[in-house]
């Protein structure tokens, strides 16, 4: 009888390697493993509704640019900061940088409510919509570090890529960004009693 051996999934990196050869089904596997991070990007960046489209060209963006890529950080954060770069370009063309729309992504649409669960989940949608008004007011650059270390759960490597900032800079900003949500969530608590 033969055994054969469970198999190992490949990491990014080897199906980098397999698009960088030409090999589009490797790319799609990329593709189809960050679309759901890269969706999540673009919304907590502001895309909107127009989540999908920015993360569209990015991917495409990110095919053309392959060759460019080095794997001095993940395949993940890389392409989530031409994400991040289409998100601002929409802002951009939108001239609307004021008024970012974020969505809850980070909110699961699938979660259950049961019994007295449903008095849980009112209040835990009060305290999101909460956080998205607060996070609304955060300059843009203390919103992108916040929603990629704490949203998008990226390390402060990935963070440091995806963002192109240094590390002394991420790490600063964050626990500024974090100091002045605080502020605002404690004045929105006290607005709502």
């Amino acid at each position: 009888m033969r055994v054969i051996p469970p198999e190992v999934p490949l990491d990014d990196d080897e199906f980098v390697t397999r698009a960088q050869a030409g090999d589009r089904e490797a790319y799609d596997v990329l593709v189809a493993r960050h679309t759901a991070s890269a969706y999540r990007t673009a919304v907590l960046l502001g895309a909107g509704p127009d989540a999908e489209d920015v993360i569209q060209e990015a991917f495409v963006k990110g095919y053309r640019n392959l060759a460019r890529y080095r794997a001095e950080s993940s395949f993940r954060a890389w392409l989530l900061a031409i994400v991040a770069n289409e998100t601002r370009n929409l802002h951009r063309s939108r001239d609307r940088r004021d008024g970012l729309v974020l969505r809850a992504a980070a909110a699961d649409p699938h979660a259950e409510v049961t019994g007295d669960g449903a008095v849980g989940a009112v209040l835990a949608a009060e305290r999101r919509a909460l956080l998205v008004d607060a996070l609304r007011r955060l300059p843009v650059k203390d919103r992108e570090v916040i929603v990629c270390r704490f949203f998008l759960d990226l390390s402060e490597d990935e963070t440091v890529a995806m963002l192109g900032w240094p590390r002394g800079t991420v790490k600063s900003r964050t626990s500024r960004a974090l100091a002045k949500l605080r502020g605002l969530l404690d004045r929105q608590e006290v607005h709502h009693g």
